[in-house]
This record gives structure tokens, C-alpha cells and sequence, in this order.
């Protein structure tokens, strides 16, 4: 599949844009990993895909590694009040349900990978870890960027997107694959 074809995949899931990257582009960066620690979301130590259970900041980066390349994927949503935490919430939830289509399309299609979404796994609720049971979903769950330790800017850049912009909420994301 070419990376056109990757691109107009990712469009039809509803994502504004979406650009095919190399792995060795993307820029890591360890002083994001006190983000999760702050739980802004939440899920910090309750979900297997969130920190600490996900992962070091070099495993993740080499999981990412490991693959040669990604595609970006961005939903840009208007907003009003950058502080309204149930409408960004509701796109995230948007934004990684889009995410969620394109990895089994792609995977039906024979591209094997994984996704990186805009927050920490929402597949179960609650995460079985807080039952003490294995995950639900291993094959499918899904770490944020801030857990991966991208630099979600520098993303934007090198796939040559807008990080923000007056008035919208642009929401990254990747599928990793080879």
C-alpha cells in the first residue's frame, strides 16, 4: 500500500490530516514522562497503557523503533475554552475511536502495528488492572504520545501540520507499522 493509500485511509476515519513519517524522525523526549505522573487524566497507575505499567520511556521508544515507519494522524476540533475539559475529552474519545477503525483496516489489510492515540486507553472502564486481572484487550489497547515520550510539535512539524491554532484543538496521533 502506498503511502497515499495509507493517507486516504486515515481520511476516510474522519482525521483532518494525516502524513506518513520514518521512525528514526521521531524526536523523543524522557521530560515528558512527568506529565502522566501529574494524572491530569486520570489514569496514571491505573491502566495497563499508561505509566508505570506501559512501559520505560526507552522501551517505548524502542517498540516505536522497531518499526520503520508511522503514519500522523491529526483531528483539529473548534473550541472555545481551552480549559473546557468535557469537550476535549469528547474529542479525544473521537479522535482515538478513528484510531481504533484505521488499525483493524489496516491490520485486515496486512499492515501489522500499533497505535498511539491522544490519551491513555479507554477500552475498558475500568482498566482490569485495577481488578488485578490481565488486560481485556492486549492486541488493541493503546498508550498516549505523552507516554511514548514524543514530542508532539516537532510531530506536527517533520509531517508538516499545525500544532495549534487560534480557536481549534488539534489532537495528534500515530499507527505504527513497518
Amino acid at each position: 500500500m502506498t503511502d497515499e493509500m495509507l493517507v486516504s485511509l486515515a481520511k476516510e476515519e474522519g482525521f483532518s490530516h494525516a502524513a506518513v513519517v520514518d521512525t528514526a524522525d521521531i524526536v523523543f523526549d524522557e521530560a515528558f514522562r512527568p506529565y502522566c505522573a501529574e494524572n491530569l487524566c486520570g489514569k496514571f497507575a491505573v491502566n495497563y497503557s499508561c505509566p508505570p505499567d506501559c512501559g520505560t520511556p526507552e522501551e517505548m521508544k524502542n517498540r516505536v523503533l522497531s518499526h520503520k515507519h508511522a503514519i500522523v494522524l491529526q483531528s483539529i476540533w473548534p473550541i472555545s475554552d481551552y480549559k473546557d475539559g468535557e469537550a476535549i475529552k469528547k474529542a479525544k474519545g473521537q479522535h482515538n475511536a478513528a484510531g481504533l477503525r484505521l488499525m483493524k483496516k489496516l491490520r485486515e489489510e496486512g499492515h501489522p502495528g500499533f497505535m498511539i492515540g491522544s490519551s491513555g486507553c479507554s477500552l475498558c472502564n475500568p482498566c482490569a488492572i485495577t481488578e488485578g486481572k490481565p488486560c481485556n484487550f492486549p492486541d488493541m489497547k493503546f498508550s498516549c504520545i505523552s507516554a511514548f515520550c514524543i514530542h508532539a510539535r516537532k510531530l506536527a512539524e517533520s509531517a508538516g501540520m499545525e500544532y495549534d491554532g487560534n480557536g481549534t484543538l488539534a489532537l495528534f496521533g500515530l499507527y505504527v507499522c513497518d
